[in-house]
Order: C-alpha cells, then sequence, then structure tokens
C-alpha cells in the first residue's frame, strides 16, 4: 500500500479528507471483506448520523481512487477491503459465510492462465474458493 496514514492516502489519491471516508477506511482496516450494510451501521456508531447512500458513496470513490477493492463473491452482497493491487483471491465458507484471502494461485498476474482467452488481453484472474471454514468443518465432523 505504500503510505498507511489514511489522511496521506486520500489525498496521495487526490481525494479530499473527510470524516466519513477516514471512518470507512479505518472501518475496513479493522473488518476486511465488510458489506456496506455492515459498514454504514459501523460509521454511524463512529460518526453519528450518516446515510447509507453517503456510505455507498464513499465506497465508489475510494474504489474508483484505488484505495479499495471491491468484490463480489457468488449469491452474496459485493465486500470491500483495503488490499488493493496484488490480484489475490478469496475463500468462503458456504456455512457461516467467513471470508479470508489468498494469494495469487502461481506465478505473475493474472494467476491463472485461461485455456481460452477468445482474443481478451488478460489482466487479471477473480478466483473464489468455496468450502467450510476450520469452525464449521469442526462443528459438521467434516475434517481435512
Amino acid at each position: 500500500m505504500g503510505v498507511t496514514d489514511p489522511r496521506e492516502r486520500l489525498r496521495a489519491a487526490g481525494l479530499r479528507v473527510t470524516r466519513p471516508r477516514l471512518a470507512v477506511l479505518d472501518l475496513l482496516a479493522a473488518h476486511p471483506h465488510a458489506d456496506t450494510d455492515a459498514l454504514a451501521t459501523q460509521a454511524r456508531e463512529v460518526l453519528g448520523a450518516v446515510s447509507t447512500q453517503a456510505v455507498y458513496d464513499v465506497l465508489r470513490a475510494l474504489t474508483d481512487a484505488g484505495l479499495v477493492r471491491r468484490f463480489e463473491p457468488a449469491g452474496s452482497p459485493a465486500r470491500y477491503e483495503l488490499r488493493v493491487g496484488d490480484n489475490h483471491h478469496h475463500v468462503v465458507c458456504r456455512s457461516c459465510g467467513a471470508i479470508a484471502d489468498v494469494d495469487c494461485a502461481v506465478g505473475q498476474q493474472p494467476c491463472l492462465d485461461a485455456s481460452q482467452a477468445h482474443g481478451f488481453a488478460i489482466e487479471e484472474a477473480e478466483v473464489t474458493y468455496w468450502g467450510l471454514c476450520p469452525t464449521c468443518s469442526a462443528s459438521t465432523g467434516n475434517t481435512l
């Protein structure tokens, strides 16, 4: 990420420093993979009154500026995280919905070679692994 101070990260991205933007960056640092509703609820606890639309607007600005990554596991609302620019992937628990980062599968971006590119210049691969987290595996007796 380079610069770690949220104020400096916003300025470096050409964005104004605002309380909602700082709050969302802080919340994502503490709660990676959060969805908009969770972030809006937590932002209200920090800021007082803030609309869900304002949080959507902040997330869009941060994503467009490359400070936040948006990803959307199948059947789940969009999730957001601060880990950007490294083409990492995710593993999602089918039972409880827990999400964890998985480093790039093999080699350099895009990590995987497509069997057919259909003329596309492929720049990135987005992979979601699905299974049961350790807690859910233990509770169902499914251990590897």
